[in-house]
């Protein structure tokens, strides 16, 4: 027993001794500073470009690799308890990536290693940059190439990317395209490009293919870039010049990253010969009587699916004509409109004339005009005649003829007259009874 102390039970005791045990450690750690520690090599940071690869796609992957020990030198202690000084950096002997393969063997793959590159100091980074390839025929899905770092007397580094390959595409919607069209004029149809992938493209442009018979404005449309599920509508100017079946086709092309890619749209249509504008005789006069004049109407009618601008009708003859022109304007899809004529009959011989009329319209900046339509009338000597339909429009172009007027009014007339027949036996009678 140490004089002057006092008993301690086991369990004081022990505390002692670790206390003892804590505090000789620290003394130690400040008196001989060693740390063992090797440099912290990781993959700090990557870029992956395009985002998400297609089959046959090519690409690159920048790798940021940094040296994540903050001390630039530590103090070492050998085995004979030689004490000396040394830097914490790295020393690379080769960077490469281990394939990652489908059930194929198709494989997502780097080109090339870099061997060599040099010492890297603590805090330091540096940027390395690999050519990625998913191999043609490859299964889509997610892959994990690995990123190898030999390190010179340290442990080597082993870093799976992810890296997602889709086969998910961009597509071409048929969002107003008729399965006739018109050989007269031009029609529009509207086309939807649709971004399926889950990341942007770019260098988005639609290109009808070369067809005989159809025209097609503008030569191309370019889109541009798309987000992810984006879409877009395109408008096409159509100009058959011919009548039969057609294939329209549309390529469209878009880049995912610097990879090129072509899908085309294929849709079946008819042209036909009947006019979507055009014009129909409602009046023409059989006969005209010499020095007379009689009246000519038609119904000029729209049957597009979109408005047209700048419509007139205008007849072709070698008579005096009143007005010389007739313009509508615009007409709206399913419009109908009239226009009357009259004709003079002073300049003309006795026999049969000819005359015909043509409408002119405008689409876009376009100018269409439609076959002529004619009809035939004679110059006689006695009193005129016409043809007239007998559909609505022609009673509302032309007036109430003389004879629909006395159809309408001969139940009143009728009524009239019993009622004065009725009167006029009525006072007869009285008359009588008075008589």
């Amino acid at each position: 027993m140490i004089p002057g102390s006092t008993n301690l039970c086991g369990k004081e005791r022990n505390t002692l001794k670790l206390s003892i045990f804590i505090y000789a450690v620290i003394a130690i750690a400040l008196i001989f500073p060693t740390v063992c520690a090797d440099p912290s090599i990781i993959i700090y940071d990557y870029e992956l470009t395009p985002k998400i690869f297609m089959p046959g796609d090519s690409g690159t992957l920048k790798l940021t690799i940094k040296n994540a020990e903050t001390t630039n030198t530590v103090v070492r202690t050998t085995s004979q308890n030689y004490v000396y000084t040394d830097t914490v950096g790295a020393t690379f002997n080769n960077i490469w990536i281990v394939a990652a393969s489908d059930s194929y063997s198709k494989k997502v793959k780097a080109t090339l290693n870099y061997e060599d590159t040099g010492y890297l100091a603590p805090s330091a980074s540096f940027d390395i940059t690999f050519k990625m390839i998913a191999e043609t025929g490859i299964i889509e899905g997610l892959y994990f190439p690995t990123v190898r770092i030999d390190i010179d007397t340290y442990t080597d580094v082993s870093f799976p990317i992810p890296i997602n390959v889709s086969n998910a595409t961009v597509d071409l919607i048929s969002t107003s395209v008729p399965s006739k069209l018109s050989v007269s004029g031009s029609t529009d149809i509207t086309l939807t490009a649709v971004n399926n992938r889950a990341a942007s493209i770019d260098g988005v442009k639609i290109t009808p293919h070369e067809t005989i018979g159809i025209e097609f404005m503008p030569s191309s449309i370019f889109i541009g870039s798309m987000s992810p599920y984006a879409s877009e509508d395109v408008i096409f100017s159509i100009k058959p010049t011919e009548t039969g079946e057609k294939n329209l086709s549309f390529d469209i092309d878009f880049k995912n990253g610097d990879n090129g890619h072509t899908e085309t749209f294929t849709k079946s249509i008819e042209i036909v010969d009947t006019l979507d504008v055009g014009s129909v005789f409602t009046s023409i006069p059989r006969s005209i009587k010499k020095g007379g004049s009689s009246r000519i109407t038609l119904e000029v009618y729209n049957a597009k699916t979109e408005s047209i601008t700048g419509v007139m009708v205008t007849p072709i003859t070698n008579t005096t004509i009143l007005p010389s022109q007739y313009f509508i304007g615009s007409m709206e899809p399913d419009d109908v409109f009239s226009a009357s004529f009259d004709i003079f009959t002073d300049d003309l011989n006795y026999g049969t004339h000819i005359i015909e009329f043509k409408v002119s319209f405008k689409q876009g900046t376009e100018y269409y005009i439609t076959p002529t339509i004619n009809t035939t009338y004679s110059v006689v000597k006695g009193e005129g005649s016409n043809y007239r339909s007998n559909e609505r429009s022609s009673s509302q172009m032309q007036g109430p003829s003389f004879g629909n007027i006395l159809w309408i009014c001969l139940p009143i007339i009728l009524g009239i007259v019993a009622i004065i027949a009725i009167v006029i036996l009525f006072k007869w009678k009285k008359r009588r009874n008075n008589g």
